[in-house]
């Protein structure tokens, strides 16, 4: 493996997804908000690999990068399947899922932090969950308002609002990898 450039060029390494964004200013808009949270959180591309998706899981032996990733191909992955299915009929912006399903999460670069060798809720964590971390972020960065709405409702704070089609792909996909991996299942 060839060493890493910029803290950029590890970004997509680490989520080759975020170059399915075809729109270019998204994808870069993305790109920047991921780069402002690894460096606002004092993470790395290394360390961002290796922490676990959530701190709330005991003994979790899901990665963050494993668990942003899959998500946004199973979000993709359920896009074609309804395109195929419904045609024009169910109205999907590709780009805003996409987008949206890489920058859920990246809240949670603020909200935890390492300390003495453990993964655990930030002082800024307390008062934030990453939802509106993640919102207040991609603002700054001018992300467009359809991703922000994937980002704020993604979670159980999105349980009071209607959820945009994107967002509704993006809220399963995310609680189906989360129960999976979260769970002792007894089969």
């Amino acid at each position: 493996m060839k060493p890493v450039a910029t803290l950029k060029d590890g970004i997509i390494e680490a989520i080759p997804e975020i170059n399915l964004i075809e729109d270019a200013d998204l994808r870069e808009k993305t790109i920047s908000v991921w780069e402002d949270a690894i460096t606002k959180g004092g993470w790395t591309i290394q360390k961002i690999k290796e922490i676990p998706f959530s701190v709330h899981v005991e003994n979790c032996r899901i990665t963050f990068i494993e668990h942003v990733r899959t998500v946004c191909k199973m979000c993709i992955a359920i896009a074609d399947i309804l395109k195929e299915a419904y045609g024009d009929r169910i109205s999907i912006n590709r780009d805003y899922l996409i987008a949206g399903a890489l920058l859920a999460d990246v809240g949670k670069l603020i909200e935890y932090e390492e300390r003495n060798g453990e993964i655990n809720k930030a002082g800024r964590g307390k008062h934030l969950r990453h939802p509106f971390i993640g919102v207040a972020m991609s603002y700054a960065h001018n992300i467009p308002p359809e991703v922000l709405h994937i980002i704020a409702t993604h979670s159980k704070e999105g349980d009071i609002m209607v959820r945009s089609n994107e967002s509704v792909i993006f809220h399963h996909a995310d609680f189906i990898d989360f129960d999976l991996v979260s769970k002792k299942r007894p089969f």
